[in-house]
């Protein structure tokens, strides 16, 4: 007898409708699964036949071939489990087959039954919202995610017993609302923590206020990591469409704890220095998303940046350019957004004490060159604010009077909403740093002598037009901190500044 259930697989971000064929025939008891399935995929018939036993139903004693149709697509992870199952119920008779019509389902389950939560179920509940299936049968512990996606109808289940008990009655039941379905990212940091460092806490509320990459250069101890894990909390929030893209990329990723939904705060990784290329990028049989995607639309922290390999850092000049990834495998090629900020932590030598009081340094000329010379100039050229932090002297650490970050971050929110309204025909440009060059002229770019001005700095400090569009680019920043409708030349001062190139 012959049996399907529609079932759906994720590629990229994306789902793709996935029919899983059952047909079960006369032969010798023998299970297989075709349709370029992974090893994953393939010890399905293990799961299911022990959950099949357990939940109280029958194994078939009978050759039974399972096929996943588009059969020229790679299939990967375990969410066919539950699909696979209803269909071997249903081609064997032990339920009626319109029972799943009409469905998309998914799931992994237990040896004993249970239903388990997959990757992407938020991806999932899009496809099924498109296609105007009746529901999307998913794992219960998937329901909050699955449920950010207005209109998409969708049915819990946590055994593989009750549901089709369910089926049979016709009495689909919506997931059961999480209670950690809000899960807030509030961890008591704030920008008033840090003494003193007055040029770097600038340095942060202009590469947030305009989505810039930033450079935190300075020895050990002198607060650049504590400055850097404060950059979210002056952040505006993610928008309503900004916050699903984020929470499907971390679904797919699997960083995305069950039934837990982030706020809409905007992500910060922060990966160890030892980092591989696949970690970082993205890759994988899979493939899956890497660091620089999973930090899609918030901050990017590496520490230690020029301990990382240069193969590894020169991997993210072309996501820093694009925003977005593109992993290529001989089946197929698959493309993660990647719109992350960069922020960078290093020493200015390889012990961390050049430039400080003393004689600390004991590094050659030629050992700091060398350990300089790991920052590609390419890679260099996409740093758009560059800032050296001093250590603060130990009288200052209780001095008090510093800004908090609430006062900060409402600066950030007025800049953020000016450069919304501007660039708001521009698709996929939300930011100064996202805009485009053309954008960047015109009533609100530079003023004839603020312009006249850059132009003559950078021929004599030899920028790049990369390089030149960026200062224009943080300057834009600047001028919306300060409410202005034009670039003036102070405002290009102060960008050509933190760019040290002054």
């Amino acid at each position: 007898m012959l049996a399907s259930v529609h079932s759906a697989a994720v590629i990229g971000v994306e789902a793709t409708p996935v029919l899983v064929e059952i047909d079960v025939a006369r032969g010798l008891p023998a299970w297989s699964i075709v349709g370029l399935a992974s090893n994953a995929v393939k010890e399905a018939r293990e799961r299911v036949a022990s959950a099949l036993v357990n939940s109280g139903f029958e194994v078939p004693a009978r050759r039974v071939t399972v096929l996943l149709s588009p059969a020229d697509q790679v299939k990967t992870g375990t969410a066919f489990d539950l699909p696979i199952a209803l269909a071997v119920l249903a081609a064997s008779g032990q339920i009626p087959a319109e029972c799943v019509a009409g469905l998309c389902v998914v799931g992994e389950l237990g040896l004993d039954g249970s239903v388990r939560p997959v990757r992407g179920a938020l991806s999932m509940a899009r496809l099924v919202r498109q296609r105007e299936w009746r529901a999307l049968v998913l794992p219960e512990a998937n329901g909050a995610e699955a449920s950010l996606v207005d209109g998409a109808p969708l049915a819990g289940a946590t055994t593989l017993r009750d549901l089709v008990d369910a089926l049979v009655r016709g009495r689909l039941a919506a997931p059961a609302p999480s209670a950690h379905a809000a899960q807030s990212c509030d961890d008591g940091l704030d920008l008033a923590d840090v003494a003193g460092q007055g040029m770097a806490k600038r340095a942060l509320e202009i590469a947030a206020a305009g989505g810039h990459n930033l450079l935190l250069e300075g020895p050990p101890g002198a607060g650049k990591t504590m400055l850097a894990r404060r950059l979210p909390t002056i952040l505006p929030p993610l928008t309503a469409e900004e916050h699903l893209e984020v929470v499907a990329i971390h679904s797919i990723g699997g960083v995305l704890p069950a039934g837990v939904i982030p706020a809409r705060v905007p992500p910060f990784r922060a990966p160890h220095h030892t980092i591989s290329q696949a970690g970082l990028i993205g890759g994988g049989s899979g493939p899956r998303p890497g660091e620089v995607s999973l930090a899609h639309r918030g901050v990017l922290f590496l520490d230690e940046l020029l301990e990382l390999p240069r193969y590894v850092l020169d991997a993210m000049r072309q996501p820093l350019e694009d925003g977005r990834v593109i992993i290529s495998r001989a089946a197929q090629a698959v493309a993660f957004p990647a719109r992350f900020m960069l922020v960078a932590a290093t020493n200015p030598c390889p012990c961390g004490r050049y430039g400080t009081a003393g004689d600390a340094c004991k590094c050659g000329v030629n050992d700091i060159a060398r350990y300089r010379a790991r920052l590609s100039g390419p890679l260099a050229d996409r740093l758009d604010l560059r800032v050296t932090v001093a250590p603060v002297a130990l009288s200052a650490m209780h001095a008090g009077g510093d800004e908090a970050s609430a006062s900060v971050r409402t600066r950030v929110i007025a800049a953020r909403d000016l450069q919304r309204a501007r660039y708001a025909r521009l698709p996929d440009v939300h930011a100064n740093a996202q805009a485009p060059a053309r954008a960047l002229h015109g009533p609100h770019g530079a003023t004839p002598a603020a312009q006249q001005w850059l132009v003559s700095a950078a021929d004599k400090l030899r920028l790049s037009a990369r390089g030149y569009a960026r200062v224009l680019r943080v300057a834009r920043t600047i001028a919306d901190l300060d409410g202005a409708d034009r670039v003036e030349q102070h405002a290009v001062a102060e960008a050509l500044r933190f760019r040290g190139e002054t």
